[in-house]
């Protein structure tokens, strides 16, 4: 038992050496090797306890990534609920980021689109479709495909 629990401890700090993971992640990977779900939580507990895993760091690691991407604040909470991060942790992260989601939607929408603002209704709404997916809401859409003169 104990020879398993090491293996299990080992291919664990593996995993977390080559980048953060939140605890589901690692849950998902170990159950994939064949690790059973009492191994796999003693081990958490015991990487948690070491510091090792963290969901907090997880996320603000994760949305500083996600920030260069760059995604809005929807589209990075929706992945970090589906790595197993809470909605509050998730939101919690993106508030501490203090990011300027309004530029940020702007340079996304310059860089794919050029910085000529469309007067063509339908680009607009390809546009609006696009900063949408990526996470962006209407306020900081509507500012980043209007010209500067209609705000």
């Amino acid at each position: 038992m104990k020879e398993q629990q090491t293996s299990v401890f080992d291919q664990a700090l593996s995993l977390l050496s080559h980048r953060e993971h939140s605890k589901k992640e690692l849950f998902t990977k170990l159950k994939a090797k064949g690790h059973t779900e009492e191994e796999i939580n003693a081990v958490i507990e015991r990487l948690e306890s070491m510091n090792y895993l963290n969901d907090e760091r997880f996320a603000e690691i994760f949305v500083r990534s996600r920030l260069s991407k760059p995604l809005g604040a929807s589209r990075i909470t929706q992945e970090l609920i589906q790595k197993g991060i809470s909605s509050e942790l998730a939101k919690a992260a993106i508030a501490d980021a203090n990011a300027d989601w309004f530029e940020l939607a702007k340079q996304l929408k310059e860089s794919k689109f050029g910085k000529e603002a469309s007067k063509n209704f339908k680009e607009k709404a390809k546009q609006s479709r696009y900063l949408q997916y990526r996470g962006f809401d209407f306020e900081q859409i509507k500012y980043a495909v209007s010209d500067s003169d209609e705000l």
